[in-house]
């Protein structure tokens, strides 16, 4: 009997899958959970108690956590002093989502705005040292537009006038 062929990429999977690396992953689970409303779908812990593989989602995609490992290089944003990776996260409502971030524990670094490409736009830093861009999408533009928002954008900012 013919074994029937395995996906390469999982049914329930995305091309490309973040995999966070936090200084306590078990409460980095929790934090996501209150703050973007993720499902936890996995979790296993090693024999040291600390998470080897955790699996979230959130919306319609996955992400995955690892307890900080030095002794296998696996160090999160605190322990490296930062991260120069940004997670994009796109929501229904991102004042919403921001608001219920903040509450939860996370600090805009960059305050929700509408944006010349045409989404609605903020920066967050969680407690374990990731950055997450949060938006909306509000108006399809061209190409042309966007150009021409931003040329608009780059005039206010030179002439002083925009704040």
């Amino acid at each position: 009997m013919a074994q029937a062929k395995v996906r390469p990429i999982p049914e329930d999977m995305h091309s490309l899958t973040p995999h966070l690396v936090c200084a306590g992953a078990a409460d980095a689970i929790e934090f996501y959970k209150k703050a973007f409303d993720a499902r936890e779908g996995a979790r296993r812990p090693g024999p040291d108690g600390k998470l080897m593989h955790a699996m979230l989602r959130i919306g319609d995609s996955a992400l995955m956590l690892v307890d900080e490992m030095p002794q296998w290089g696996a160090l999160g944003p605190k322990s490296l002093k930062g991260s120069p990776v940004t997670i994009h996260l796109y929501v229904q409502d991102v004042d919403a989502t921001v608001a219920q971030a903040v509450k939860a524990g996370a600090k805009v670094t960059m305050p929700v705005a509408d944006m010349f490409w045409g989404d609605r736009y903020g920066q967050l830093e969680d407690p374990f040292g990731h950055k997450w861009s949060i938006a909306t999408h509000t108006r399809d533009l061209t190409p042309e537009q966007i150009r021409q928002n931003f040329e608009a954008m780059s005039r206010q900012d030179c002439d002083g006038s925009n704040g």
